[in-house]
C-alpha cells in the first residue's frame, strides 16, 4: 500500500472557523478549511450557516455577494440566490423557467458551542460520528478568558499538534521563559482513549519540588512547586493544555495556581493552518509579577512571546518538509510516543478517506 504523508490534512473533522464574538450578525466571511472555500454567516436570527463559496453558474465567490431581506444569499455576479441550505431560489436571467435541481452549493455542518464555531469540511454524512471538544471555561463566570485572535501560520498543521505535544522542546526553544534545561528531564506518561467519537492522546507530566521558570513565577506566585502538566489532543483540531501549580503537598488546595490553555489547529491547505491560543485562569486569581492585574491578563500580555518561538520553529521545519527526503532518517525519542501515535491516527483516517473516495 502506498505510504501517505502524515503532512496532509483530514477532513471528517470538526474544526474551528474562528470564535462566536466573530461572527457578527449578517456578515459574510469567506474562509478556506482542509482545503474547501467557505462563505461562513450568523443569520439575523443568530444561527450559523457555511456554504461553499462557489457559485453554481460561474464559481464566482459568494462571500462578496450580499445578504437579502427574506435571509437568501444572493451572488454578486448575477443575482442568482441561495437560502441557508444551499438550495437555489432564484435566477433573475430566467425567472419564467423553473430552477434547474442541480442549481444548489454544498452545505456545511456548523455547531456553535463554548463561544466557539465548528465546523465540518468532510463527508456530511459522517458528521454524527463524533462532537466537537467541550470548552466550558470559556463561558463559565468564574474563569476569565482570553484569546489570541486568528493567526495564520505557514506550517501544515500537524507540526503544531507535534509541538504542542512534545513539552520536552520547553529547552532550548524557552529556556529563560516557560521553560529550563530540568524540563527536559521530566518522565513523561501516555494516555489515550476516546471521548465523544474523538481519539484522544494525553501526555502527563508530574513534578515535585520544582523550581519554576521565571514566566511561571511571574503568572502562578510560587517558585518551588509539585506540578502537573498535561497536553491532550483530542481530534485532529483541539489541544488542552492544564497545568497545575502549588507548594510541594498542596496541589488541589486553596494555594493551587495554574491555567486552561486551549489551542485550536484548523488546516488551510498541506501548507498553512490558523492557530488560535485561548487562556482560561480562575477569575479570582492575581499574578506575581503585577499584583494590579489578574493571572489571565498577566498571561495573555507574556505569552507572545512564547509562541513568536514557537511560530519561527514551525515556520523552519515546514521549509525543511519541502525537501525531498534522499536519505533522510527521523530520530524518534522515548518522549515522542505522542507524537508517533498521532501520526499513526492521522494517517489511518487520511486512509480511510481516501478509500471511501475511491469507492465513489
Amino acid at each position: 500500500m502506498n505510504q501517505i504523508n502524515p503532512y496532509g490534512y483530514v477532513r471528517n473533522c470538526w474544526y474551528v472557523a474562528g470564535l462566536s464574538k466573530e461572527f457578527e450578525k449578517e456578515k459574510l466571511t469567506g474562509q478556506k478549511i482542509a482545503g474547501r472555500r467557505m462563505v461562513i454567516w450568523r443569520d439575523k436570527d443568530g444561527e450559523m450557516t457555511a456554504l461553499d463559496d462557489r457559485c453554481a453558474h460561474k464559481r464566482f465567490p459568494l462571500s462578496q455577494g450580499r445578504l437579502m431581506p427574506d435571509g437568501s444569499l444572493e451572488c454578486a455576479y448575477h443575482g442568482i440566490c441561495y437560502n441557508t441550505a444551499g438550495k437555489c431560489t432564484k435566477i433573475p436571467a430566467q425567472e419564467d423557467l423553473a430552477i434547474p435541481p442541480q442549481a444548489r452549493v454544498h452545505h456545511f455542518p456548523v455547531i456553535e458551542q463554548d463561544g466557539l464555531v465548528w465546523v465540518w469540511p468532510g463527508d456530511a454524512e459522517r458528521c454524527n460520528d463524533r462532537k466537537p471538544p467541550r470548552a466550558p471555561e470559556i463561558v463559565d463566570d468564574a474563569w476569565e478568558t482570553i484569546d489570541s485572535g486568528a493567526m495564520v501560520v505557514p506550517a501544515n498543521s500537524l507540526l503544531l499538534i507535534e509541538n504542542l505535544l512534545d513539552i520536552t522542546h520547553f529547552y532550548p526553544l524557552h529556556d529563560g521563559n516557560i521553560g529550563d534545561y530540568e524540563n527536559s528531564r521530566l518522565p513523561v506518561e501516555l494516555e489515550e482513549g476516546e471521548i465523544d467519537g474523538n481519539m484522544y492522546l494525553k501526555n502527563i507530566r508530574m513534578a515535585e519540588n520544582y523550581k519554576q521558570p521565571p514566566y511561571l513565577v511571574d503568572w502562578f506566585e510560587h517558585e518551588i512547586v509539585d506540578r502537573l502538566h498535561t497536553h491532550c489532543l483530542i481530534g485532529p483540531a483541539f489541544t488542552r493544555v492544564e497545568m497545575h501549580n502549588a507548594p510541594p503537598g498542596q496541589l488541589g488546595t486553596d494555594a493551587e495556581r495554574g491555567y486552561v490553555l486551549m489551542h485550536t489547529h484548523t488546516p488551510i491547505d498541506e501548507r498553512s493552518h490558523v492557530w488560535y491560543w485561548i487562556v482560561n485562569c480562575k477569575a479570582d486569581h492575581m499574578s506575581k509579577g503585577d499584583p494590579t492585574m489578574s493571572t489571565c491578563k498577566r498571561v495573555a500580555s507574556m505569552f507572545p512571546d512564547v509562541v513568536a518561538e514557537d511560530r519561527w520553529a514551525l515556520e523552519k521545519q515546514q521549509e525543511m518538509l519541502e525537501i525531498p527526503d534522499e536519505g533522510y532518517s527521523e530520530l524518534f525519542l522515548r518522549t515522542d510516543k505522542a507524537l508517533r501515535r498521532a501520526r499513526h491516527i492521522f494517517v489511518t483516517m487520511m486512509r480511510e478517506e481516501m478509500k471511501a473516495a475511491a469507492a465513489e
